[in-house]
């Protein structure tokens, strides 16, 4: 474990910085400027800001416990971490690095998005099989949908219609759909699907299913 996160020049894949961190880093997220990232440091409940430009750390910010999950706002103005073992959301407000809200969701939260509108959080909570639906105007959880078992990756469609679920332990994917936050779709994939996203276009979703 060196707790640094590595910069990759994509022109020719060649590490051009390794920049040091918090302890076990774990998530990423990068503003839509793409001015600066954010990582979420899992071994001392901080999240450390770079800034691109430079490749230097400009703050450290203490959130909830074991923060793992990590997304940014549509417009950059907040960033949110999943904080598995005090089951809450923490909000950053990217103007000044502070936290302005923790939100209480379901059992050991781990992934966790933004809708394009930024209006709503969703967040997964694999130990429930849940995902909670934060209100992003007052930080409200307006409702909790039943999803599979051991959720932990979560997508969104570009157009916002569909949240997409990947189920670590049935090994299946949960299609919400965002208008009722019904479940429209359960797709069977590979064993014990994580990562999850989906293309541009909206066209597919491609899930990385770790034990096949």
């Amino acid at each position: 474990f060196d707790n640094t996160v590595s910069v990759v020049r994509t022109s020719d894949n060649t590490i051009v910085s390794n920049v040091a961190v918090g302890e076990w880093p774990y998530g990423v997220a990068i503003s839509p400027d793409g001015e600066y990232v954010y990582v979420a440091n899992s071994g001392d409940d901080t999240v450390t800001v770079i800034r691109t430009s430079d490749n230097s750390v400009t703050a450290n910010i203490n959130v909830g416990i074991s923060p793992g999950g990590i997304s940014v706002s549509p417009d950059g103005t907040y960033v949110y971490t999943a904080n598995n073992d005090d089951n809450t959301v923490s909000v950053i407000d990217t103007s000044t690095n502070k936290i302005i809200a923790s939100v209480d969701v379901g059992l050991w939260p781990e992934g966790l998005v933004s809708t394009p509108d930024g209006e709503y959080i969703y967040v997964v909570n694999t130990g429930d099989g849940t995902v909670s639906v934060i209100r992003a105007a007052d930080y409200s959880v307006t409702e909790t949908v039943e999803v599979g078992e051991w959720p932990y990756g979560v997508a969104v469609s570009p157009d916002g219609e569909h949240v997409y679920v990947s189920n670590t332990r049935d090994n299946t994917v949960s299609i919400i759909r965002t208008s009722d936050n019904t479940i429209t779709n359960t797709v069977k994939v590979g064993t014990r699907p994580i990562g999850i996203e989906v293309t541009p276009d909206g066209n597919y979703v491609y899930v990385a299913a770790s034990r096949d």
